[in-house]
């Protein structure tokens, strides 16, 4: 398999981290390339507050020293400012590669027209990637989209949209195979990963379901896609890359932590978070910056403990740190020894809600031939 080419970017392993709203900041991304390499994309940014030089979504646009490709989402819905945007990322150096957000399915965004809403109106879709694109061309910076197959099954998408996309100059296409109004539910469809593929020139990434390194080399297999972009996957198991690295170099090992591998782990990523805390804004102070990246780490402790055998005591305790030292003193608490559960191998991670309605600007399937834009729909923050 060949690596994957965006513009003058080459990647290998073939392996995209997706953008995950209060996930994939700097010390996630560090940590999971201390495990493998690949492209790691950071939180998406709304196009918007980066033009307005909103002061969070500015932080947000942080990158570690020696991580390149510097990758980035943007989420717009005006074709004007998102071209200002891309420009400005371009011009002044912010970022190696953009990506265009065409996939979300959160109601905030769909129901002003974004996201995995956008593509129907293939129109303004098309105004939005060329606006992209030919802002981002003079210095090379390559632009790619990541999708999803269309609101729901009765509006499907992703072939008009990869085309378009194609046509506008766009460096790769990734597809999530799965419609707005399944969520993160079901099974995604990788048969329309294949279909695309087959439909367009350009690099095709398939996204879904990619819970084990071999899942990755599946879904290639099946489909014949460029690449994989792994999202939930990778909660809790940074190491995944490591898999993924050793499966498309065609090496069999795979990494199996022990509790006391993954505390080390667990301690390693709350570290990397209060020391980015601590760099980002120095005026706050060791100790502030500590409690922040403490809370914040919070939300990884149940996907890390996954299948461990840890009590319900402890894992309360250990989602409600402030502290490294009172991190510690509970990780020392665990077992060590305990191996890893390897019936959670293959299991769905973070997100598994049910299918329902999207939420849709008013009149908003009725014509899916407009291109204005709708009132109101740019958002003011970033991170999704």
């Amino acid at each position: 398999m060949k690596s994957l080419r965006l513009g003058p970017h080459e990647v290998w392993p073939p392996v995209v981290l997706a953008p995950m709203a209060g996930i994939t900041n700097v010390a996630f991304r560090q940590l999971c390339r201390e495990y493998g390499a690949g492209l790691y994309v950071c939180e998406m940014v709304t196009t918007r507050a980066l033009v307005e030089r909103n002061p969070k979504t500015m932080r947000m646009l942080a990158f570690g020293a020696d991580e390149r490709p510097r990758s980035l989402q943007l989420y717009g819905i005006d074709p004007t400012i998102v071209g200002q945007a891309v420009r400005m990322i371009a011009e002044e150096n912010l970022a190696d590669h953009i990506d265009l957000n065409f996939g979300c399915p959160v109601p905030k965004v769909t129901r002003k027209g974004g996201g995995s809403a956008l593509p129907w109106r293939w129109r303004l879709f098309d105004r939005i990637v060329r606006a992209a694109v030919d802002a981002a061309r003079p210095t090379g910076v390559p632009v790619t989209i990541k999708m999803r197959k269309g609101i729901d099954d009765d509006h499907l998408t992703y072939l008009r949209a990869g085309e378009l996309a194609q046509e506008a100059g766009v460096a790769a296409v990734a597809l999530h195979g799965r419609t707005a109004a399944q969520r993160y539910s079901g099974t995604a469809d990788w048969e329309s990963i294949a279909e695309l593929k087959a439909h367009l020139d350009i690099p095709v990434l398939g996204n879904g379901d990619i819970w084990e390194a071999d899942d990755a080399l599946r879904m290639v297999e099946a489909t014949g896609a460029d690449g994989v972009v792994v999202g939930r996957g990778c909660l809790g198991r940074p190491w995944l890359f490591a898999d993924l690295a050793a499966a498309f170099d065609g090496r069999p090992e795979r990494v199996l932590p022990d509790l006391g591998q993954v505390a080390a782990t667990m301690r390693r990523h709350a570290e990397l978070l209060v020391e980015w805390l601590e760099g980002a804004e120095p005026s706050v102070g060791r100790r502030a910056a500590e409690q922040h990246g403490c809370a914040d780490f919070r939300k990884h402790v149940a996907w890390y403990l996954k299948g461990f055998p840890v009590g319900s005591e402890l894992r309360r305790r250990l989602a409600m740190i402030s502290s490294l030292v009172e991190l510690d003193d509970l990780l020392g608490k665990l077992d060590p020894a305990a191996p890893y559960p390897v019936e959670t191998l293959g299991q769905p991670r973070g997100r598994t809600n049910s299918p329902g309605k999207v939420a849709l600007p008013e009149g908003w399937l009725a014509d899916p031939d407009a291109d204005g834009v709708p009132d109101g729909a740019e958002l003011a923050d970033s991170g999704g």
